[in-house]
């Protein structure tokens, strides 16, 4: 590293502490003319704004774990993720009203749907998505290995068009999955009378089960040893013997049905509409940029920040400027790039 170069990251580093302690300050002791005011003397609303981020953070996580898997072992860009998770949260939807029923003008109500009419939808819904990754892998991505732009326009290309599809197939009105009943709860925290709800609670246990599932597969098993090495240097696994491409359509696999399990978590979350896909995708860049491309680690403290940073920018910001929410997100990208041009824990492809 030169020292300019790293006289810039302690100047980065600087201005980022400099710029957390002004926001801790402000939520803690301040926040005048926002809607909860400071922290201090209102620690539930500020518990309930903690636990919105955190829970939000385990959605950014579970989307964005499936990106940077591809991305950091096949270098590849792909822009249809997000088409990816709208296709699997519509696939779920339909799924959970052909075996339930339509429900009223506004779709099912939790009351009527029990955990096997969510959760078998969200593994089929997730296995299709993984196989439709997978197959635009072997026809349109396999033969042009290392040509990023090419790759890139292609799966541009193929979001638009399920895009598309998805609009005539789907429509273009707002829907929601719904959660099963047993989760459309509120749990009693014990903390300053806080009633949290289960649905977000889940998402977090989910995230937690898939970053711990995804931990044990890349760092105890063969094959995620072979991705681990791929990351680092996929010539010299090639020219070991490995059978490289069998990775790469696993991994391929894998990471889009956790854009597929995203969506339907998502949908439940949310909604689902057009235009929410192109929303999904851009999260997914602004963690992967902020962890560090194919590092899990990085994937899970990016999406962490990211939701903390959105959640607190808009509870927190005054009222008559909760509008520029938006831009502390790219305020965070600023400063971890100022900091790590690589990412939190990125390191040199």
């Amino acid at each position: 590293m030169s020292p300019r170069t790293a006289w810039s990251e302690h100047v980065g580093a600087a201005i980022a502490m400099l710029l957390g302690t002004i926001g801790l300050i402000w939520v803690l002791f301040v926040a005048r003319g926002t809607s909860f005011g400071p922290a201090i003397h209102d620690p539930k609303d500020f518990l309930i704004t903690f636990l919105n981020g955190l829970t939000a953070a385990g959605l950014y996580f579970v989307v964005a774990s499936g990106f940077t898997l591809i991305f950091g072992l096949m270098r590849v860009v792909n822009m249809a993720h997000g088409a990816f998770f709208l296709l699997g949260g519509y696939i779920a939807l339909k799924l959970q009203r052909h075996w339930v029923g339509q429900g009223g003008g506004f779709g099912l109500t939790s009351d009527q749907v029990n955990m096997r009419n969510w959760i078998l939808p969200a593994l089929i819904a997730s296995i299709i998505v993984g196989f439709v990754g997978l197959t635009m892998q072997q026809v349109f991505l396999r033969w042009n290995q290392g040509q990023e732009l090419r790759q890139a326009l292609i799966t541009i290309a193929i979001a638009i068009i399920l895009a598309d599809q998805m609009l005539a197939h789907f429509g273009g009105v707002a829907e929601d999955i719904a959660w099963p009943g047993k989760l459309d709860t509120f749990w009693n925290l014990r903390v300053s009378g806080v009633q949290y709800t289960t649905t977000r609670l889940f998402i977090l246990g989910v995230a937690i089960a898939v970053g711990i599932g995804l931990w044990i597969w890349l760092k105890k098993t063969r094959t995620g040893m072979v991705i681990r090495a791929g990351v680092d240097d996929r010539q010299m696994v090639s020219a070991l013997g490995i059978n490289i491409q069998l990775t790469f359509a696993i991994a391929f696999f894998i990471g889009s049905a956790l854009a597929g399990l995203g969506g339907v978590m998502g949908g439940s979350f949310a909604s689902l509409a057009p235009g929410v896909d192109s929303n999904w995708l851009l999260n997914s860049l602004v963690v992967v940029i902020i962890g560090g491309m194919g590092s899990l680690t990085g994937a899970a403290v990016g999406a962490l920040l990211l939701g903390l940073t959105t959640n607190f920018a808009s509870a927190y910001l005054p009222s008559d400027y909760t509008y520029y929410s938006i831009i502390f997100t790219f305020v965070l990208l600023a400063i971890v790039l100022a900091v790590r041009p690589l990412g939190l824990f990125g390191r040199p492809a």
